[in-house]
């Protein structure tokens, strides 16, 4: 997991990535609205997801797919919904209930809102049942492109295996193939703003 990958490989997963996050960057913020809601609409079809007790939900940043509102339908559901806190040394995620979106969440890693661990609680990623996460880049075979950190790989192989593992992306970060690194975490769902694309048995 620590390996550090050099070469033609990560050449091209760097090239894909600025590729796909400047098309992406291009989009309208009204445009990324409704593509965010026609997307929501998709997610809550998806049965592993609306049945989820425990979802863990990133808050999104810049262009990428709006999550405040599914998070915040999450909570009217009566779900107990958990977001994302950032830890850098060592570099992980820990999962924190939410309640009130807009007094449980302060800027954090990178200016990404976060819950705040002084008025949060911080549950055992174990209880997690559905991960829904971002992305650069995805392909048909579950395979994804991150920002480079590693966080997301790294919290689903040690600390929520179990969890059904949910990316949601515009239609436009869905490519033919993303090239693979051993340490990648495959996914079981991607939704994006025209599909449902089921890509394992789990859920």
């Amino acid at each position: 997991m620590t390996a550090h990958y050099s070469g033609p490989l990560q050449t091209r997963r760097q090239t894909l990535r600025r590729h796909i996050l400047a098309l992406r960057n291009r989009l309208e913020p009204a445009e990324i609205v409704a593509r965010s809601n026609s997307l929501t609409r998709n997610l809550w079809q998806l049965k592993v997801f609306s049945v989820a007790k425990l979802p863990f939900v990133y808050v999104d940043f810049r262009s990428e797919v709006r999550t405040i509102p599914i998070i915040q339908a999450c909570l009217d559901k009566g779900k107990r919904v958990t977001v994302p806190l950032t830890i850098e040394d060592p570099p992980g995620l820990r999962a924190y209930v939410v309640s009130d979106i807009g007094q449980d969440l302060t800027p954090g890693f990178r200016s990404i809102l976060e819950p705040d661990p002084e008025r949060t609680e911080a549950v055992d990623p174990s209880e997690i049942d559905a991960v829904v996460m971002p992305g650069s880049v995805f392909d048909l075979k579950g395979n994804r492109l991150g920002y480079g950190g590693g966080y997301y790989d790294r919290f689903l192989e040690k600390d929520a295996p179990q969890a059904v593992r949910i990316a949601i992306a515009f239609d436009l970060q869905v490519v033919e193939e993303v090239p693979a690194l051993p340490h990648d975490q495959q996914l079981d769902f991607i939704v994006t703003e025209s599909r449902v694309i089921r890509i394992t048995d789990r859920g």
